[in-house]
């Protein structure tokens, strides 16, 4: 019989998840401000400890999961699918969430699952690492959760991020929620947030 190394999940898996599962509502609540993430020893060789922490907190058998092609490996397939029982789709506009490797190219926002008007909640959550949180070029933010303006400055979005979220901005309730990740910590970008240089 083959036995199969599929990586360790969390240490102590309901206080970890319930940690991990604060620090993302946290981050979509305060749009721009970082949360500390749970650290995650062990997971699977191919994911960083922010991705595999976030996978397996939001991901379940109910959830389709997009991996960018760093991700799209036996091993994490495997890692996936024992942990969290989530299909792996090849389509972003299938999935529930998106995971993208630190280099990958993030899917372009309008690919992604959008939503219906009546099940807005069913969209795409992109889940993608990035170098750094701060250091890059400086956004504002300002939209709910934020009292006037929130400056953020993400190493690592795409070119055209600004027109790709003024066109998620304006279907709402209907669009994308963005996780960045990277040194330990989520910032969140929900599809409220208008964004501008």
């Amino acid at each position: 019989m083959l036995s199969h190394d599929f990586g360790a999940g969390f240490a102590e898996p309901v206080r970890d998840a319930q940690g991990v599962f604060r620090a993302v509502l946290d981050a979509l609540a305060n749009p721009g401000t970082a949360q500390k993430l749970a650290n995650m020893s062990g997971g699977c060789a191919a994911l960083t400890s922010e991705l595999a922490s976030t996978l397996l907190t939001l991901g379940d058998h109910d959830t389709a999961i997009w991996l960018s092609p760093a991700l799209n490996s036996d091993a994490v397939q495997g890692f996936v699918g024992f942990h969290t029982g989530a299909d792996v789709v090849n389509d972003p506009a299938k999935a529930n969430f998106a995971f993208v490797a630190l280099g990958d190219a993030m899917p372009e926002l309008g690919r992604c699952n959008l939503g219906s008007q009546e099940y807005p909640d069913r969209s795409t959550t992109i889940v993608a690492e990035v170098p750094s949180l701060s250091g890059g070029a400086k956004l504002v933010l300002r939209g709910p959760g934020i009292r006037e303006t929130q400056d953020i400055s993400p190493v690592g979005l795409p070119r055209d991020f600004l027109a790709q979220w003024s066109e998620n901005r304006e279907i709402f309730p209907r669009g994308v929620d963005l996780l960045l990740v990277a040194d330990g910590q989520v910032m969140g970008l929900p599809r409220s947030s208008r964004v501008e240089a």
